[in-house]
């Protein structure tokens, strides 16, 4: 088969690779469409291998049709329209996947919309409500909030009644996330950035950050906080050092959390997965919620969609779709 390969000097060419071999519990899929997520650069970089097993090929999701299925699978049958959530390998033609990591196309999405879904809805999902208890009424900030994982997280806030302020790096997107359902925002290069974020909440703080940034903005994210507030760091984009006031930790009760969806088990990708199913893909067929795709690119343009998320200036996904 065809594949996405990482060079030695990290350029990206297509080359023909062994064709993977379900096991058991595992289907095949026909791969018609990538997701394409900043983890794939960081891979692509040498800064965040695979975890052992997994298929070293780039690529956290996909959407496609169903090849082959394992001996112990039930639910899909060869010519499924799927998405899956990867630990890796969606970059080709076909890829194995665990049959508990994989759910229907919601009705009416094409490949490329569907293909914008598994991880970044799983990733908000896992971090919104599973590690930050988010609840009713809640108030959350989300840095980036114009990324996939950010426009997830939005849509999910305004879905399940809570507020959301944004951080982003333009107006531009800071229209697009307060069309997408965020109450607030600030666009971080302006002078009043940081003060616009602590009059969103009055004195209040939030209860929950979610955080791809990492070291530059800890302090700050600590000082916005509200007592017993989560603070949940999903990346590290401005490095993984930074200054700590630990006094802060004790005399508001705050919880520092430390995520990464990639390396969980497989039963902890099922069960996120079942809780996706039941409670968010019913919202894309009802159009609650949508996919945010902002461009499309064949898997020979690889190296072109990477340079595109390199510049940060898109908002949602960007999908590799197979040439027709």
């Amino acid at each position: 088969m065809k594949a996405v390969i990482v060079n030695t000097d990290h350029s990206l060419t297509t080359q023909e690779v062994a064709t993977p071999i379900p096991d058991q519990k595992e289907i095949l899929i026909k791969v018609q469409c990538a997701g394409v997520n900043r983890a794939d650069l960081m891979q692509r970089r040498g800064f965040y291998p695979p975890p052992p097993g997994a298929s070293k090929i780039l690529g956290l999701e996909c959407a496609g049709t169903v090849e082959s299925v394992g001996s112990s699978c039930k639910r899909y049958q060869v010519g499924d329209t799927v998405c899956a959530l990867l630990s890796g390998g969606g970059y080709s033609e076909y890829v194995t996947v665990d049959e508990g990591s994989v759910l229907p196309i919601p009705a009416g999405f094409s490949f490329e919309e569907a293909a914008s879904l598994p991880e970044v809805f799983a990733t908000a999902w896992l971090n919104l409500f599973d590690e930050g208890a988010l609840k009713k009424k809640s108030t959350v900030l989300i840095h980036a909030g114009a990324s996939g994982v950010g426009t997830a997280a939005i849509q999910l806030c305004r879905a399940f009644d809570s507020r959301a302020c944004v951080t982003v790096g333009s107006q531009f997107k800071l229209k697009k996330c307060l069309e997408l359902g965020a109450v607030d925002g600030s666009v971080r290069t302006a002078p009043d950035f940081w003060d616009r974020l602590e009059s969103f909440t009055s004195s209040s703080g939030y209860d929950v950050i979610l955080d791809p940034v990492g070291g530059a903005y800890l302090e700050k994210n600590l000082s916005l906080l509200n007592p017993k507030g989560r603070l949940i760091i999903i990346g590290l984009m401005s490095g993984s050092k930074a200054n700590v006031n630990l006094s802060q930790l004790l005399m508001k009760r705050i919880r520092i959390i430390g995520s990464t969806l990639r390396n969980r088990s497989l039963s902890r990708k099922a069960s996120l997965m079942n809780r996706l199913e039941k409670e968010v893909w019913p919202r894309f067929v009802s159009g609650e919620l949508v996919p945010v795709v902002e461009a499309i690119y064949s898997f020979s343009q690889a190296q072109e969609a990477h340079q595109l998320m390199e510049s940060n200036e898109t908002v949602g996904k960007i999908i590799l779709s197979k040439e027709t």
